[in-house]
């Protein structure tokens, strides 16, 4: 029988677990310690659990780490990992450096059900969520684990369309018992799933991510089917009615893709509707996926989207491309991987 996981489950679940064992209420706050504090890799390491306790917990459980399969580097240093979930799944992550940051993409489905025209990921059609232990799996067990300073839920997937899992993950990167990691140095990235935004306001103080594309209604449904169940209207008015106070940050995401949504006219509606948003935009190059009719602007066509946003008073940034030599677009490296001849 598969031993169940005890990372990625929070201080309370642990206390179920030692309570279910028989074990004392503080064991709960060593074993957390241990996974989050200490990093040990196997149950039989926490020595502070008397040896009896050990052995309780390794009938039922094991820690459930698991490192990467595979790793590609890029000329500019950005490294993306390959982990198994499940048979023939894999999920990737991004390791990205610079200067004196260093930032994990992670995923947290295998697939995605958004469906959006310009995405690797959403091809693959939604196969399933994550677990809590396979998304922190991926931070934890990253090599270069221990020199990072930022996280973003950017990978494969939705996070909102998962969000149990997301919260529970963000429990425990940002509480003392867990990570301890300040809330202001994780970003969570969403299509726009209304309801979902605004729970995910209320339970946590992370900084939000919108990937908005286009500011036209239909335009932007015909590139994010998401747009028919949640407009992108009551996406906004979410944000506007809560208070983002002074730490916390919201961004739009927006990928231009030459002659479809880079003209003067997208930079006025983005103006409007974007009015009394305290916010920035990053702009992000399109990375090429096989048969997208999508390119991106050249360098000059990126720099004029930019400066007229900045001039309409909207702090806008163009984002720098990465991985460009290690099939960098979301989804493609673990697609290849999946449709090996076995």
């Amino acid at each position: 029988m598969e031993k169940k996981k005890l990372f990625g489950l929070t201080l309370s679940e642990l206390s179920e677990v030692v309570r279910d064992a028989s074990l004392p209420p503080y064991a709960a706050k060593q074993i957390a310690g241990w996974l989050y504090h200490r990093g040990a890799p196997a149950i039989g390491a926490m020595t502070d659990l008397s040896l009896a306790a050990r052995k309780i917990l390794e009938k039922d459980y094991e820690t459930g780490l698991n490192p990467p399969v595979s790793e590609s580097s890029a000329s500019d240093g950005t490294k993306k990992y390959l982990f198994r979930v499940g048979e023939n799944r894999f999920i990737e992550t991004v390791f990205i450096p610079d200067h004196d940051r260093a930032t994990i993409c992670l995923s947290v489905q295998l697939g995605c059900r958004m469906g959006c025209r310009f995405c690797m990921t959403a091809r693959q059609g939604f196969q399933g969520n994550l677990s809590a232990n396979e998304i922190l799996n991926q931070f934890r067990s990253l090599p270069e684990h221990d020199a990072l300073t930022n996280i973003v839920f950017m990978g494969m997937g939705e996070p909102l369309d998962n969000l149990e899992e997301v919260l529970r993950c963000l429990e425990i990167l940002t509480s003392d018992w867990g990570y301890g990691w300040s809330p202001t140095r994780i970003t969570v990235s969403t299509t726009g799933i209304t309801g979902r935004i605004e729970e995910f306001l209320n339970k946590s103080k992370c900084h939000l991510a919108v990937s908005l594309h286009s500011p036209f209604d239909s335009e932007r449904q015909s590139l994010m089917p998401v747009q028919k169940a949640h407009p992108v209207k009551e996406v906004l008015d979410t944000i506007r009615g809560f208070d983002f106070g002074r730490q916390r940050r919201v961004s739009f995401e927006y990928i231009l893709f030459r002659g479809v949504n880079d003209t003067p006219a997208h930079v006025r509606e983005l103006a409007r509707i974007l009015e009394g948003i305290r916010c920035r935009i990053n702009l992000i190059r399109f990375h090429s996926i096989p048969g997208s009719e999508f390119t991106s602007p050249d360098q000059r066509g990126m720099e004029a989207f930019r400066d007229s946003l900045n001039a309409k008073g909207i702090i806008t940034t163009i984002r720098a491309s990465r991985g460009q030599d290690i099939n960098a677009a979301c989804g493609l490296l673990s697609t290849l991987e999946q449709n090996k001849p076995k």
